[in-house]
């Protein structure tokens, strides 16, 4: 009997306790009308903002009409140009000589060094040539770029030959 009365208590206490947080949590009131908000700051601004530029287009309009300019500032002189005759043609200079021909700049090359090995018929160099990007390792005969022929190969010294001008040009190991 006890255990009844216990769980009874409980049950009416705990229904108790729901009602009155259910009664606080919803209201009967109907909520207050807001007033009506006042322009907000953006609104302000913008209406600053739009009688500024109002006032700027009126500046921009000239209260007269500009006057005639004195001068005219795309000419060097004021006085009105007389119509030239036609010039009498220069007579051509009579061709003395012929135009030199035109010889293309050299490219930088450089020896970077000389590698010899023993053959059969006495010693076989490799030259090591940088130039344009590049790094060529070339024996007697054979090209460096398209204009220049190894021609021979010394000790120190390589020495090519121009094919364009036909005009040999030596390297040395600095």
């Amino acid at each position: 009997m006890m255990n009844f009365k216990r769980t009874a208590t409980i049950a009416l206490v705990g229904g108790a306790l729901i009602a009155w947080l259910a009664g606080a949590a919803t209201t009967m009131r109907s909520p207050s009308p807001m007033p009506p908000a006042a322009s907000s700051v953006v609104e302000q601004s913008a209406d600053a903002l739009a009688s500024e530029i109002a006032r700027l287009h009126e500046h921009l309009h000239p209260s007269e009409p500009p006057r005639h300019p004195a001068r005219n500032l795309f000419t060097y002189r004021g006085a009105v140009a007389k119509p030239l005759s036609a010039p009498a043609p220069a007579p051509h200079p009579a061709i003395t000589e012929a135009p030199a021909a035109f010889a293309p700049p050299q490219p930088s090359l450089k020896l970077a060094g000389i590698g010899e090995d023993e053959g059969a018929d006495g010693p076989v160099r490799i030259a090591f040539i940088s130039g344009e990007g590049q790094l060529f390792m070339v024996k007697e005969g054979e090209m460096v770029t398209a204009r220049y022929r190894v021609a021979h190969i010394s000790a120190d010294v390589v020495e090519l030959e121009d094919l364009a001008t036909n005009t040999p040009r030596r390297l040395a190991l600095r």
